[in-house]
């Protein structure tokens, strides 16, 4: 029987070590002077120093008192941190702000330390602040500030070298070392691919240099300063890393919604303009429109309809082209009708608020014979994962990078598709043959719980599964499957809430369900309208409450 990982007592010191092995087995060339020596001082220190350190790089913040450090398996704190001082990696005279100080003291200390000059000391600990910031201005060491508290502060001085290697092994620093712990409780699973020697996100000094300066971008634009100068040093980038190529333009997206919602246009628009990130030409149509700019709005509209990046961007076009042109005192263009869709209407008792219009829908329309899932998006999403799991988890250069990914980090890229073209054809072709059910029923029991961008587990249970397979049939599978490889960002949201199975007949139904003043947003009239276009019985259903319910 394997041996739990969190049974040995260091285990946190241990995945700290793996993420160093790793760094230095696979970035060995990227890695700086200054990460490199950490690495070789950090395997030379004695374990108990190695485990505080880590612990405290765990923590939140970067001060932490000695007193409030318990560790068995480390033992006499002082002790351990002797060596950290020693190299500089801890410090005991860091001088802190008052601000900084109010973290680490509580209420009673703080009393004792500036009792004389608080003016009500039965207040609330928050409300002293502004006034000692006024009168303290400057910064001390803890000791300094509190010279009668029996107490050692210690402060990490190398919090900022860990994030950055962090940061090279995960690609970002969202994820952090709790990752491992999670891992090894078996709550999360991750799907293990072979890396090859060109599995790097970050290639090189530049790329790791560049990544953390889009990150602290991000923190910048977050924090509130002022957009236009954060977005110069955004532009000033020099990036030949894809990956990075597509971060920064995310980023100017976002940053150029967050300009339309505060209406500078201008702004948006340079913003816009600056990235390719998909949605921005639509975004700048939008913006143009918004700001009179009709003439340069219409020919950028003409110019996308020549050639629109996606559905998505097609469908907003159909919809403002006409719309421009009757602004610019062109002749009206009637827009085509709407296709006609089945309609259901129902009329329901609300019984309990806290339940959702589509769980009332399925238990009206439900039977023994003809079961009711609410699927929405999961069902057709996690068959297609469980057919093409060989060809979404391919060890594609730039793919994989640590083994902490839910799903390769080109999946949203133009040529995800493009890169693995062979290996979806070839999950693809069991569809024609029949082999596909076996495959998915397979895979389903062997990947069962392992992250993937697309398999729902706590949705897909295996009764399920057994209808699905039974009754949708392959045609409209490999129909589904192509249309997410089109679009995998736009096109695996907005499928119908519901599907219907008639297990005996092997037919089934998908239903889209809208509430009272719920109206057709556009990915799902997009789905409608593929469903329909093939052939697929799918309905609407408009649910008005019962009055006395109501």
């Amino acid at each position: 029987m394997t041996a739990n990982p969190l049974d040995d007592p260091f285990y946190y010191l241990n995945n700290f070590m793996q993420v160093l092995d790793w760094l230095k087995q696979r970035l060995a060339d990227v890695l700086s002077v200054e990460e490199q020596g950490f690495i070789q001082e950090f395997k030379l220190l004695p374990r108990e120093s190695q485990a505080l350190l880590v612990r405290m790089v765990m923590r939140k913040g970067v001060h932490f008192r000695a007193s409030k450090l318990h560790y068995d398996e480390i033992g006499d704190i002082v002790s351990a941190a002797g060596p950290l001082l020693k190299l500089g990696w801890v410090d005991e005279r860091m001088p802190l702000a008052v601000e900084a100080l109010f973290e680490l003291l509580l209420k009673g200390e703080i009393l004792q330390t500036f009792g004389p000059v608080i003016d009500q000391p039965k207040g609330k600990k928050v409300d002293w602040l502004p006034t000692l910031c006024e009168q303290f201005p400057q910064a001390q060491s803890f000791n300094d500030w509190c010279p009668r508290l029996d107490e050692r502060l210690l402060s990490l001085t190398i919090m900022e070298l860990c994030d950055r290697l962090r940061l090279m092994f995960f690609g970002n620093l969202y994820q952090d070392w709790s990752e491992f712990v999670l891992a090894d409780l078996g709550i999360y699973t991750y799907e293990k691919v072979e890396f090859c020697a060109e599995s790097r996100g970050l290639r090189s000094r530049e790329d790791v240099d560049a990544c953390v300066l889009l990150h602290a971008y991000q923190q910048q634009f977050e924090a509130g300063e002022a957009v236009e100068e954060v977005a110069e040093r955004i532009k000033e980038l020099a990036l030949d890393n894809p990956w990075l190529q597509r971060r920064r333009g995310k980023l100017l997206f976002q940053m150029g919604q967050y300009c339309e919602r505060i209406a500078d246009f201008a702004m948006a628009l340079n913003l816009y303009r600056e990235c390719d990130y998909p949605g921005a030409r639509s975004r700048q149509i939008r913006v143009l429109e918004r700001s009179g700019e009709f003439e340069l709005a219409m020919e950028l509209a003409a110019l996308a309809e020549q050639a629109p990046e996606s559905a998505a961007e097609y469908q907003q076009l159909l919809r403002v082209l006409p719309r421009l042109r009757r602004k610019l005192g062109g002749p009206p263009i009637k827009r085509a009708a709407p296709r006609q869709m089945q309609r259901l209407d129902l009329q329901l008792p609300r019984t309990d608020l806290a339940l959702s219009v589509e769980f009332y829908v399925q238990a009206h329309l439900a039977q023994e014979s003809a079961p009711v899932h609410y699927v929405e998006n999961s069902l057709i999403n996690s068959l297609f994962g469980l057919l093409c799991w060989p060809a979404i988890f391919a060890p594609l250069p730039g793919a994989f990078f640590h083994p902490f990914q839910r799903g390769p980090v080109d999946l949203l890229s133009e040529d995800f598709h493009v890169r693995r073209a062979e290996l979806f054809q070839a999950c693809l072709a069991e569809l024609e043959d029949g082999r596909y059910r076996q495959t998915i029923r397979e895979r389903y029991a062997a990947k069962w719980g392992v992250q993937s961008p697309f398999v729902f587990w706590s949705v897909l249970s295996e009764e399920l599964l057994e209808q699905a397979l039974d009754c949708l049939p392959a045609e409209h599978l490999r129909h589904w499957f192509n249309r997410l490889l089109l679009d995998i960002k736009a096109n695996r949201a907005g499928m119908p809430d519901l599907i219907q199975f008639w297990p005996q007949q092997k037919t089934y139904r998908m239903i889209e369900v809208k509430g009272p003043g719920d109206r057709l947003q556009d990915n799902q009239l997009r789905w409608l309208e593929f469903c329909h276009e093939h052939q697929m019985p799918i309905a609407v259903c408009y649910v008005q409450w019962a009055e006395q319910y109501a």
